[in-house]
Parts: C-alpha cells; sequence; structure tokens
C-alpha cells in the first residue's frame, strides 16, 4: 500500500471516491476500453451504438439481447476496493462514493451515499405508465413489457441521453467540498462525468489506474495498478 494513500485518508474525514469500469473489473465484469474489454469484442454493430438510445428506439430486440448478455451479472460480488470504500463510508471518512458504474455493487458492499451517474440495472420503468420493475422482468426473452402494454426500460443513461441534474449536481458538491479525492479505475474520456474533476479545489488529489490518462498531470499521488490493492489495507 501507498504510504502516502494511507497517510491522506488516517487524517481525513472528507473524503470521496469518483470510479468508473475499473472498480469492477477485479469482480470479472468487463470494461469497455480494454484489451479485452467490450470495444475489443466482435458484434454486429458497435457496443456504443447497441447501447444508445436511437438504437434501443429502433432495434430493441437486438438492444435487449445485448443487455442481457453483457450488462446483467447476476453472480458477481463486490471485491476489496468496493468493501474498502463501505468500510471508509462507515468510519466517517468517506462522504460519497460518485461512480459511472451501472452494477450496484457499491450498494452490495455495504455503501449507503452513491451518486449513481449512469444509472442502475437494478432500476427498470415502465416508458408508458412509468411504474417500478425489477430486474427479473427484465430477464425474460423479447422485448420486457409492463401489463399496460408499455416497455420497461432499464434506469441506465444510454449514450445520446443526458445525465440527470440533480445527480451532476451532487457530484460536483461532493468533489468541490472534498479534502480527499480519489479517482479510480476510469479512463477519464467520457464526458460530462470525466469534467468533474475540474470541481476539485483541494492538493490531495489520487488518480488510480492501470493505464494512463488525460489527467495524471493533475495527480498529486499517481498509483498505477490495481485498486483493490491500493485500497485494500486502508
Amino acid at each position: 500500500m501507498n504510504d502516502t494513500l494511507k497517510t491522506w485518508v488516517q487524517q481525513s474525514t472528507n473524503i470521496v471516491f469518483f470510479g468508473g469500469a475499473g472498480v469492477s473489473t477485479e469482480s470479472g465484469i468487463p470494461d469497455f476500453r480494454s484489451a479485452d474489454g467490450l470495444y475489443a469484442q466482435k458484434y454486429a454493430y458497435p457496443p456504443e451504438v447497441m447501447l444508445s438510445r436511437s438504437f434501443f428506439d429502433h432495434k430493441p430486440e437486438v438492444f435487449f439481447e445485448f443487455y442481457r448478455d453483457k450488462l446483467l451479472h447476476e453472480q458477481v460480488k463486490p471485491n476489496t476496493a468496493h468493501l474498502a470504500l463501505a468500510r471508509l463510508e462507515e468510519s466517517g471518512k468517506l462522504r460519497a462514493v460518485i461512480t459511472q458504474n451501472i452494477d450496484g455493487l457499491h450498494q452490495m458492499a455495504g455503501s449507503k451515499n452513491v451518486v449513481e451517474l449512469h444509472g442502475s440495472v437494478h432500476r427498470n420503468f415502465c416508458m408508458k405508465c412509468k411504474k417500478a420493475h425489477g430486474v427479473e422482468e427484465i430477464k425474460t426473452s423479447g422485448i420486457p413489457l409492463c401489463l399496460c402494454g408499455g416497455t420497461i426500460k432499464p434506469d441506465v443513461v444510454l449514450f445520446e441521453e443526458p445525465l440527470r441534474n440533480e445527480l451532476m449536481d451532487d457530484a460536483v458538491r461532493y468533489i468541490s467540498q472534498a479534502e480527499v479525492l480519489i479517482i479510480g479505475g476510469t479512463s477519464l474520456s467520457v464526458y460530462p462525468a470525466a469534467g468533474l474533476v475540474d470541481y476539485y479545489r483541494g492538493d490531495k488529489l489520487v488518480l488510480i489506474n492501470n493505464g494512463e490518462t488525460s489527467r495524471d498531470v493533475m495527480a498529486n499521488l499517481l498509483i498505477r495498478g490495481s485498486i483493490g490493492a491500493a485500497l485494500g489495507g486502508l
């Protein structure tokens, strides 16, 4: 474990964590951009096309086939990083987890204050009557339909859809007030979420990632490698 990170965490009660797909890869969920991620796999359409709102509207059968196959991960469990962040929150050190992930693993690990910028696969709603539906109703074959006849849509932000303003506002508030900001498992290349780092005003910015990010030069502490290894002993 990095001694500087450990010291900063021990001395702070205002830590915010901002994470991306790399946080969940250690649980077995593939990311998009790594060598074995979704972008490297071969499909009839690129993943970002199949996960777009226009594709959902015009080819819902193909959308749901891909969605069930690649975004629903029933057997996955929280990993060392998820559990470490939950412990930090319980101890009063971590104010919030801001995540781009939709898998719900932070909550499964015990985190309470989670800002899910891109929604969650565990929430679904009827586009016609707005009734809430569980994930079980999404897992059926074909296009999932509500009793009213409306299509059930996962409560996730698709490509071409805007992020919810209130969630962005929450994220900006937490990051701008944070003493220690830990960013992990994200390439910081997907906007507007990647721009959140610009709201940080402190001098303890920690970047944990296997590869380079566009904001490495901004980091006060740069850690290459596993997020679980970096956070596990905190």
